[in-house]
């Protein structure tokens, strides 16, 4: 399959700015790809809608808990709500994708958002006036029909810059800075808002914000893909490697589940931060750098390479009691993440059949997120049967089976 399978052919775009040859000269200087990346035209616009929208990701499961735990007085109960969202999350996404695909971004998003908004709201209301719990479990289970803003951008960036895969690698790489940075302030503002103003503040904040963001971003048409010609009707599940891939992405989000619950237990989960910090800046740094041209070689190579950071928590967290060395250790194994996932994304990109873009990467966010829900599991067990220690053996044990499921089972590009 040729590298742009995913996004068309290598036609220059008409638009001035909207694609570069592959042998344009690239600046040395730190950084200096993306802005280049983000001095197209209408690119700061769909961008910032985007990361407003995204935000939202990481502050609504923080809000319902602390909602739900303070109002019922049950973490249990908490958890169950914002486990049964994320399942229900798991079945509709793909669907919502593949709508996108077929109708365009801004005919379905904008729509889904809504949905997904009211839900929210419905949850809220549902708390404040102490419905029956099973009300709780029905309205946030409407969330699921949330948009993948993060998919929807990509194909944009893939879309604009077809034909240069550098400029796609830095596109990339700057998304998943973008989820990182989503996730690492998300829950800070969510609990700094339901404890200076009220509990359903978290989750109000966070439907204003995506509703808004989402709105921002399918206004801006220009950068929006055309809707490809339906071809085919399978899933991009069925092509070839693409099993083994998200097979791939099952096992890092196994990784990032073990690693939140071992290191809560372990040092608290103000730690945790680092974790992200280091992914954020190493997402950053990765976009800047001239990727190698065989992708599947560069997936193994960040597999590997997150495979051995991931042991220095461990190291750590069983030699020393000084969270200072684990917080280093932590930012270090943090360091491996982005690259790995920006690398997996690029892949799938290549994969995905044309006109299934979104489809592709919501399968690919899906699988990841059933990682972290086992990956969650996993290190739960593992805290409470063999200690917070040993727990820290469970993300570097995933990574090391995403290692080996990628080498086994990704086709070579």
């Amino acid at each position: 399959m040729p590298p742009d399978t995913a996004t068309g052919t290598a036609a220059p775009t008409e638009r001035a700015g909207y694609g570069h040859a592959p042998a344009s000269p690239v600046s040395r200087r730190p950084f200096a790809p993306y802005r280049q990346l983000l001095a197209a035209p209408g690119v700061r616009a769909f961008t910032a809608g985007n990361l407003l929208a995204r935000l939202p990701m990481g502050m609504f499961s923080v809000s319902a808990v602390i909602m739900i735990a303070g109002a019922h007085g049950s973490y249990a109960l908490a958890g169950a709500v914002t486990a049964t969202g994320l399942a229900a999350t798991a079945v509709v996404a793909p669907w919502t994708a593949r709508l996108v695909d077929r109708y365009g971004q801004a005919r379905v998003a904008v729509p889904a958002t809504a949905t997904a908004a009211l839900g929210s709201l419905a949850l809220v209301l549902c708390v404040h006036y102490d419905a029956p719990v099973w009300t709780l479990f029905a309205s946030y289970a409407a969330t699921a029909t949330t948009p993948n803003t993060g998919g929807m951008s990509r194909a944009r960036w893939a879309h604009l810059h077809r034909g240069d895969p550098a400029a796609l690698h830095t596109a990339n790489s700057f998304e998943q800075s973008a989820d990182e940075l989503c996730y690492m302030l998300g829950p800070v503002l969510a609990a700094t808002l339901c404890g200076a103003l009220f509990p359903e503040a978290g989750t109000l904040a966070g439907a204003v914000l995506m509703m808004t963001g989402v709105l921002v971003f399918a206004a801006q048409k220009a950068t929006e893909p055309p809707v490809a010609p339906r071809t085919r009707t399978a899933s991009p599940f069925r092509t070839a490697g693409m099993p083994a891939l998200l097979a791939a992405f099952l096992a890092t989000g196994a990784v990032f589940g073990a690693m939140e619950v071992a290191s809560i237990a372990h040092a608290g989960g103000a730690i945790l931060a680092l974790q992200a910090a280091g992914s954020c800046a190493a997402g950053l740094l990765y976009g800047s750098l001239r990727p190698v041209a065989d992708v599947r070689r560069r997936l193994l190579l960040c597999l590997t390479g997150m495979t051995a950071l991931m042991s220095l928590p461990l190291l750590a967290a069983a030699s020393t009691e000084s969270r200072l060395v684990l917080a280093g250790c932590l930012l270090l194994a943090g360091a491996a993440t982005a690259p790995t996932m920006v690398t997996g994304m690029t892949l799938v990109q290549r994969l995905t059949p044309e006109g299934q873009l979104n489809e592709g990467m919501t399968l690919a966010v899906t699988a990841l997120l059933g990682g972290i829900a086992a990956g969650s599991a996993a290190g739960g067990w593992t805290v409470e049967h063999a200690g917070t220690v040993t727990a820290y053996a469970v993300p570097m044990g995933a990574a090391g089976l995403a290692l080996v499921v990628a080498a086994a089972g990704v086709r070579r590009h």
